[in-house]
């Protein structure tokens, strides 16, 4: 005869050894919601599984998007790369590619993330460091040469100069004869991130939700099959937060997006089929795969309730993932191979759309081609020897999992309810919110690191004495040369008289009320250079200067 959990519970915490254990463990997720010794239907009880269930492709999505899910497509393998010039992140794209990447992801320099050319002053010493530089149409194109733009997506992690990159790729486009129209792939393009957690900002926050709008109401127009925005909490999550405030920050952040479009007098279904979305794989494995499944049905319920979206496509978190860079350790880091599959699995039981493993030796350096190579095989042995794309949402139904993306989803929507109360996001960046919320997050993380109460193998428990790595990838110490010098030719062989006009009427237009994308394309066609457009935009927009958080 079964007995009760009552009974259960009563005989196991009699157990001099289990109470020791537990003495000893602290049994919580990172967002410190309690984790139960066992979980029963009792833990579930209150929950409407017909109505937050339901099945695959079908509102509230919390068991997928798609109704076949990897049954009928495979998610997206997107390494995330760039560096040095134009040509050196051109051969490792070709090259992963050929090892069976289905998408390309590009990382830029900082100088071209903060719209600086390569021959600034304020670019000394980072041109092509942690990502490719591109500064002209002529950088764009030889990043891309002899890659097919009308059959492979490209996503680009770009946000305070998302508008000129995208440019640079659609005058490309069409220089090779391609219809923008059969374009995909996806720009960032979230700029609320970069105040809250990241900093690569250039305007302040009113004439970059113009910019945003301008790029997502131009996408929905000409460039129907492109993800104009990719709303990120990575980003928050890397700088220190909760699965929780990942969510709710996240979530916070598209809110304030829809509603800049919505006061444009554009109908919500006419742009949300296209917004996209990019989280965090993180390390606590369960919590990761409930805040992908949460994070679904509150974007449904979002769309839904609060801005009255009648197309479910509308209602379709469509996501990215990336496993977790903060999580790498230079410690031993061939134990970070176990940590990204293991993150990279989470991804995957958590219904992605498209993803990026993280490579062994990126807390060291940029990554070696083989060890790139390794990331990538580790999506392809998950997709094609673990069995687990073989059914979708296998771990539905299971208590623990069930109550997890219950709690993950309440606490968000706590968050969203206190912004709200705040006057929404723009107000709540103001305030610094987000930065103290996210501060004191990771304060209490390293807090328990450094204790040793939370457990990094190789960091903190299980050291050991090693000698340097070795073979890890440089950057070509000569490669701001060479970018200049291209620089100096493009400024050469131009038109000076089209690029004052193209960036005369980009002043204007600045200074209106128009949408900017088509004045930004009609200057890189004319070879304006990145800095140049930005230069101009800064001239009409100012610079943002960030608020002390309190």
């Amino acid at each position: 005869m079964s007995v009760s959990r009552e009974e259960w519970e009563d005989k196991v915490v009699k157990s001099a050894l289990r109470r020791a254990l537990e003495r000893s463990a602290s049994f919580q997720t990172p967002s410190d919601i309690p984790v139960e010794r066992l979980y029963t239907p009792d833990d579930v009880e209150g929950m409407d599984y017909d109505q937050e269930l339901g099945y695959p492709g079908e509102y509230p999505f919390t068991r997928g998007v798609q109704p076949t899910m990897y049954r009928g497509r495979l998610w997206t393998m997107r390494q995330y790369a760039g560096f040095g010039t134009a040509e050196e992140s051109n051969k490792r794209y070709r090259y992963l590619l050929a090892q069976g990447q289905t998408g390309l992801s590009v990382a830029f320099d900082l100088p071209t993330q903060m719209g600086y050319d390569s021959d600034h002053p304020l670019a000394r010493d980072e041109v092509g460091k942690v990502g490719v530089a591109i500064s002209s149409i002529e950088d764009m194109e030889l990043l891309t040469q002899e890659i097919p733009l009308d059959k492979v997506s490209t996503s680009m992690t770009i946000n305070a100069t998302a508008s000129i990159l995208l440019a640079f790729y659609i005058a490309v486009a069409r220089r090779r004869g391609i219809s923008q129209e059969v374009l995909s792939g996806t720009v960032q393009n979230d700029i609320l991130k970069e105040y809250i957690a990241r900093g690569t900002y250039i305007y302040p926050t009113t004439p970059s939700m113009r910019i945003v709008g301008d790029i997502i109401t131009y996408c929905a127009e000409s460039v129907p099959r492109w993800n104009p925005i990719s709303i990120s909490g990575y980003h928050i999550r890397e700088a220190g937060s909760t699965a929780v405030q990942e969510v709710a920050f996240t979530m916070a952040n598209a809110i304030a997006y829809v509603e800049e479009v919505l006061r444009r007098g554009i109908p919500v279904d006419s742009f949300a089929p296209r917004l996209a979305f990019f989280f965090n794989a993180h390390s606590d494995f369960f919590e990761e795969i409930a805040k992908f499944r949460a994070a679904r049905r509150l974007w449904a319920h979002i769309m839904k309730e609060r801005f009255g979206a009648q197309n479910p496509q509308s209602m379709m978190l469509r996501f990215h993932v990336q496993t977790a860079g903060s999580s790498l350790t230079a410690q031993q880091p061939e134990n970070n191979v176990t940590r990204v599959a293991l993150q990279a699995l989470a991804a995957v039981l958590g219904g992605t759309q498209s993803l990026h493993t993280n490579a062994l030796d990126e807390a060291l350096a940029l990554p070696t081609e083989k060890s790139a190579r390794t990331a990538l095989r580790t999506q392809q042995i998950i997709a094609y020897e673990a069995g687990v794309a073989s059914t979708i949402d296998p771990l539905a139904g299971s208590y623990y999992v069930e109550s997890l993306t219950h709690s993950i989803e309440e606490g968000a929507q706590d968050y969203l309810r206190r912004i709200d109360e705040m006057g929404g996001t723009l107000t709540a960046i103001d305030e610094g919110f987000f930065q103290n919320e996210i501060q004191d997050a990771a304060y209490k993380w390293q807090v328990e690191v450094d204790s040793g109460e939370r457990v990094i193998v190789g960091v903190n428990r299980f050291q050991v004495d090693e000698p340097p790595q070795e073979g890890l990838m440089k950057i070509d110490p000569t490669q701001q040369a060479k970018q200049v010098e291209r620089l100096q030719e493009l400024r050469q062989a131009r038109d000076a008289e089209a690029v004052t006009s193209a960036l005369e009427r980009l002043r204007n237009a600045a200074s209106g009320t128009d949408n900017l994308m088509p004045f930004i394309i009609r200057c890189v066609e004319d070879r304006c250079t990145l800095g140049e457009i930005s230069d101009t935009l800064r001239t009409v927009f100012g610079v943002y200067k960030e608020h002390a958080a309190l």
